[in-house]
């Protein structure tokens, strides 16, 4: 039997809002795809959240045995002052401030973006395609909706028809709108709008004599808009109809609701089956954004270069924070809850190092009990990852595992008593939750090296000291360790560990 079989995925799908078990198209094959970053401005920790929860989805679902084809395009062109349909390109704005090729705005933070997924363990996609590098497709989707008649051209620029697409679908059916309280709500259009409808979307814009991003069209010089890109790329390399889509709740709508339409006139068929959205972020309770200044880039997270924050964190005391919450409620960050990451990051790492070295190499004298409690730990972290992937009711269990660990390295536990199969099943999969599916590595900076350094010289003179049997010292050198937050455990093979509390 097939892991995803046994361990069968439930997901809450953002289309109707319901849990369901996950069933793709194909066996054993899963089609996913997330809206990536526009790359004209630095990765700011609410795309680092989204991009963490689709690494994780991708990797729960390869570790169950799925093949995963994972698309995460790059947003390069067409993306609005107001991401609506007026205004400058960002990038082309971003070009033209400092004086550069819209490419080399493109390179630079394409560069960045890929540098900050790389510091938080977040593995690259199976194919990152590009929004330039797919405008002929582009232009292509944007002429059969004209063809169809479900779109229309003003002046060079073309424009989605939602009202003609409401007669026969629902637009709105993903955000839970209707069009009657959208053509109320908003501005009204005025006397330069093109649009029929204000709630109409472009396909394509008329460029402008100074838009530097221009291609020529039928309709002639100009750009994509925002929207179209994704159902052209999901489209070509996961087919009419594919298994995940999702991003930032942010995208719900209007982007991915204009997905949706435009798929489905284009294609006649739904383009996605499971819809899923990342919550945002906040800070002490608040937004975070720019204009209340407490905003960071993960650099600063890294360094503690910021007023809000008492000192750096490492890229896995981050990504272990974030895991902390399940992808669709809201994450709040404080040096608090930063601190308490870092202590129960190191928690896990202690266990990962320690388990990596130990094999069962001792006669078993194996206790039903103890076995029974490994197993079930071992089937609960499949049962919660499969659970509409719940890291932080995993992270509960593999804190569990971790605690078994310690036991067996303090020595309250004795390998003796543990099945080997079990051992080994056991011990595979606390390190494959750890490093496969979480993805929080070992990392050990030169601090932690110094710290385990005198722990240890301290450790070997308390044990000198027990020889020489002056209890005192033997005692102050624990009780001083414990005053400071690092916890001695003597073994019963005499053995001394220790912990940090």
């Amino acid at each position: 039997m097939n892991l995803y079989d046994k361990y069968p995925v439930h997901l809450t799908n953002s289309l109707g809002g319901k849990k369901e078990k996950f069933i793709p198209l194909l066996e054993g094959f899963v089609g996913l795809y997330v809206c990536g970053p526009t790359v004209y401005n630095n990765v700011h920790l609410g795309n680092v959240r989204t991009f963490l929860s689709f690494d994780i989805i991708s990797r729960y679902l390869r570790f169950l045995g799925y093949k995963v084809r994972y698309v995460r395009n790059i947003t390069d062109v067409g993306h609005l002052e107001n991401d609506a349909d007026e205004g400058e390109d960002k990038i082309g704005k971003k070009a033209r401030s400092e004086k550069l090729e819209p490419m080399e705005i493109v390179k630079r933070y394409t560069e960045d973006f890929h540098s900050v997924m790389r510091q938080f363990n977040i593995m690259p996609p199976s194919i990152e395609p590009s929004a330039t590098g797919h405008i002929v497709e582009q232009i292509q989707i944007t002429q059969k909706l004209i063809d169809l008649g479900l779109a229309y051209e003003i002046n060079g620029s073309v424009y989605f028809d939602v009202k003609k697409y409401n007669n026969s679908h629902h637009y709105g059916i993903l955000s839970g709108r209707n069009i009657e309280d959208l053509m109320e709500s908003g501005r009204e259009l005025d006397s330069q709008d093109e649009k029929r409808e204000k709630i109409d979307f472009a396909l394509w814009k008329k460029a402008s004599p100074l838009h530097i991003m221009r291609w020529p069209s039928p309709w002639g010089d100009g750009f994509p808009g925002w929207h179209i890109e994704c159902t052209v790329m999901s489209t070509k390399y996961l087919g009419e109809t594919f298994d995940i889509h999702g991003g930032g709740m942010d995208l719900k709508f209007p982007h991915h609701e204009c997905e949706i339409a435009q798929a489905t006139a284009a294609n006649g068929k739904s383009p996605v089956r499971y819809w899923i959205h990342s919550n945002m972020l906040t800070v002490n309770g608040q937004k975070m954004s720019k204009s209340l200044g407490n905003s960071f880039l993960p650099s600063e997270l890294f360094s503690g270069n910021h007023t809000m924050l008492e000192k750096g964190f490492t890229p896995m005391t981050v990504r272990f924070f974030m895991l902390q919450s399940h992808y669709s409620s809201t994450l709040d960050f404080s040096n608090e809850a930063l601190r308490g990451a870092e202590k129960g990051y190191k928690k896990l790492s202690s266990a990962l190092t320690f388990i990596k070295g130990l094999t069962q190499g001792e006669k078993s004298n194996p206790d039903k009990e103890i076995n029974a409690t490994l197993e079930s730990l071992v089937a609960s972290c499949y049962e919660n990852m499969s659970d509409d992937f719940n890291t932080a009711k995993t992270l509960a269990v593999v804190f569990e595992m971790s605690s078994r660990i310690n036991d067996i390295k303090s020595g309250n536990l004795l390998l003796s008593k543990i099945d080997p199969a079990i051992f080994e099943n056991f011990k595979k999969a606390f390190i494959g939750f750890m490093e496969d599916v979480l993805g929080l590595k070992e990392e050990t900076s030169n601090d932690d090296k110094l710290l385990d350094g005198t722990i240890k010289v301290l450790i070997e003179l308390r044990k000198k000291a027990r020889v020489d049997r002056n209890f005192a010292l033997s005692d102050k050198i624990r009780d001083d360790l414990k005053e400071i937050g690092v916890q001695l455990k003597d073994g019963k093979d005499g053995e001394i560990t220790y912990s940090i509390e």
